[in-house]
């Protein structure tokens, strides 16, 4: 079975499909330092929460051999919507493009959840929680 990696959408695209399709869902690929230090997507509002799996470990970097046996016993299935997200966009697109030949439909959610560098070498470019879309501390 062959899913179809989609591309990037914006924080904010990504947020309007998650609010029109309960079925949708969010998979963040961060680490577990990342989740607990610099925050998470907060899907209250939409009665979900994401999907939390590392497609790299921490601390060391290497690729989670485990990744997709994770996302489903996640309980994420072919057919659904998934809006992949990680720092800045790159893990995430990976990890997409990972799920999508194995029969999922995934999306890559640009600029991830801080963005990209600013002027100031600071990331706040676009990311999820840049444009203002709903986050909590982990």
């Amino acid at each position: 079975m062959q899913g179809e990696y989609h591309g990037d959408v914006t924080p904010q695209q990504a947020w309007d499909a998650l609010s029109a399709d309960s079925d949708a869902v969010l998979i963040d690929v961060r680490t577990q330092a990342e989740w607990t230090y610099v925050g998470l997507p907060d899907l209250t509002r939409l009665e979900r929460e994401p999907v939390l799996v590392e497609w790299q470990t921490y601390p060391d970097g290497r690729l989670n051999p485990d990744f997709l046996a994770e996302v489903r016993a996640a309980g994420v299935r072919p057919g659904q919507a998934l809006y992949m997200l990680c720092r800045s966009g790159v893990r995430s697109a990976r990890a997409g493009e990972l799920l999508a030949g194995h029969g999922y439909h995934c999306f890559n959610i640009q600029d991830g959840f801080e963005g990209q560098l600013g002027p100031d070498r600071r990331r706040g470019v676009g990311g999820w929680k840049t444009v203002g879309l709903p986050w909590r501390q982990g």
